[in-house]
């Protein structure tokens, strides 16, 4: 069975391959509209299913196992989304500063079969506390000014020299935050695909 991730993250990629699977990256070109009143865990899981589904469509004449993944972060009933301008990136930033947030990864898996056209798949989501330091504009700025959040969530990627100084401490999983809960998706592959799943250790004795 053919692995597919359905994500163009390059911190994804990396991220999947400490699972010691085979895989390729296929670009899922779904829809990312949501309906913002929904909670935030429906929303991420959604987002997933919908990436994943699509990438297993254009794969229907193999059998495959896709995973899809999205990534928000939410500041009380706000969903921070990727900054649009510098400015818009600075303010995020402003705002999550000596302030804590929460970072939601939807995971979408779906197996799909070419024998009987047969589906299966399953949703989860994991949910990480984020505090930030206090931040002063000069700093602010000069990260912006790197180009480096302009592509993420909330402005930040905690995985970047910047991003990774503004964080104060974390409550939960910190894959979570780069963008995909490792410990819990490799629990839920060794249950829904343990034939696809395996650990290489090298061991030497002393």
């Amino acid at each position: 069975m053919k692995i597919i991730l359905a994500s163009g993250s390059p911190r994804r990629k990396q991220l999947l391959k400490q699972i010691n699977v085979d895989f390729t990256v296929q670009v899922s070109n779904a829809d990312e509209q949501y309906d913002a009143t929904k909670e935030p865990a429906d929303i991420v899981q959604m987002l997933a299913m919908r990436k994943a589904e699509q990438v297993a469509d254009e794969n229907d004449s193999a059998d495959v196992l896709v995973i899809g993944a999205d990534t928000i972060v939410v500041k009380g009933q706000a969903i921070l989304e990727k900054p649009e301008t510098t400015t818009d990136a600075e303010e995020m930033l402003l705002d999550l500063s000596d302030t804590t947030h929460q970072v939601l990864t939807g995971v979408a898996i779906v197996k799909s079969f070419t024998a009987g056209n047969k589906r299966e798949v399953l949703t989860f989501f994991e949910s990480t506390d984020v505090t930030f330091g206090k931040l002063d504009k000069f700093e602010i700025r000069e990260y912006v000014a790197s180009g480096s959040p302009m592509d993420k969530a909330g402005a930040y990627g905690i995985q970047d020299d910047w991003g990774a100084l503004f964080v104060k401490h974390i409550k939960g999983d910190f894959y979570n935050v780069v963008g995909l809960p490792l410990h819990s998706l490799y629990q839920k592959l060794k249950i829904f695909a343990p034939e696809l799943v395996s650990i290489s250790i090298n061991s030497s004795t002393p």
